[in-house]
C-alpha cells in the first residue's frame, strides 16, 4: 500500500490558494484512481483506490491511500502519522505533495527526502515522523525563484492566488504532478525523479 499526502489549509477561503495546490493535485490524483475524497479518518478527508497497473514492487498490493489533511497546515503530520501508523505503511511508501516558493509556477521537483525549505507543512511531519527520509513532490508556486521576498512577505504569498496567466501555467503542471505521483506509486522514486525532473 502506498500513502499519497496532499498539503493544504481547509476551508473555503484558502481554496485555490498557492499554498493549496497539493489539494488541488489529490483532487485529480483520487479521479484518476477512481475514489473519492469522502471519508474522513485522523483529521484528513480520504479515499483509497488502486494502481492502473502493478507497482514494480512486487510486494505492493497495489492499494494507494490518498489523503488531504484538514488540521491547517502546520499540523499535517498528525494526519500523516495517524495514517501509516493504522496501515502499518512505511516511510518508504509515502509520497507529500506540496507548494514550493522556490521554484517558478508550475515547475516540478521530486526527492527522496531533504530539508523542510522552511515549509511549516513538512516541518512538523518531519517532526512527528522523526525523519525527512519520505519522498515529496514539489510544485512551484513562485515568489522566492530568485532569493528574494522578505519571510513575512511569503506569507501572504502563498495565501494568495495565481493570476490567470498563472493558472494557465498551473493546469497543465497539476495534470503532470499526478502522473507523477502514480509513475512513484507504480515504477518507484527513479523513474518519478528521472522522468519529471527534467525541465523547468
Amino acid at each position: 500500500m502506498k500513502l499519497i499526502v496532499g498539503l493544504g489549509n481547509p476551508g473555503r477561503e484558502y481554496d485555490r490558494t498557492r499554498h493549496n495546490v497539493g489539494f488541488r493535485v489529490l483532487d485529480i490524483l483520487a479521479e484518476r484512481l477512481k475514489t473519492s475524497l469522502d471519508r474522513n479518518k485522523f483529521k484528513a478527508e480520504y479515499g483509497s483506490g488502486e494502481l492502473p497497473r502493478p507497482p514494480k514492487d512486487g510486494d505492493d498490493d497495489g492499494k494507494v491511500l490518498v489523503v488531504k489533511p484538514q488540521t491547517f497546515m502546520n499540523l499535517s503530520g498528525e494526519s500523516v502519522v495517524g495514517f501509516s501508523g493504522f496501515y502499518k505503511t512505511g516511510i518508504e511508501a509515502l509520497l507529500v505533495v506540496l507548494d514550493d516558493v522556490a521554484l517558478p509556477v508550475g515547475s516540478l521537483r521530486i526527492r527522496r527526502g531533504g530539508s523542510d525549505g522552511g515549509h511549516n507543512g513538512l516541518k512538523n511531519i518531519t517532526l512527528r515522523l522523526g525523519s525527512k527520509e519520505y519522498a515529496r513532490l514539489r510544485i512551484g508556486v513562485g515568489g522566492r525563484e530568485s532569493g528574494g521576498m522578505h519571510p513575512a512577505d511569503l506569507a501572504g504569498h502563498v495565501l494568495s492566488r495565481f493570476s490567470s496567466e498563472e493558472e494557465e501555467i498551473l493546469k497543465k503542471q497539476l495534470d503532470a504532478a499526478a502522473d507523477a505521483a502514480l509513475v512513484w506509486a507504480q515504477d518507484g522514486i527513479d523513474a518519478a525523479m528521472n522522468t519529471f525532473n527534467g525541465g523547468s
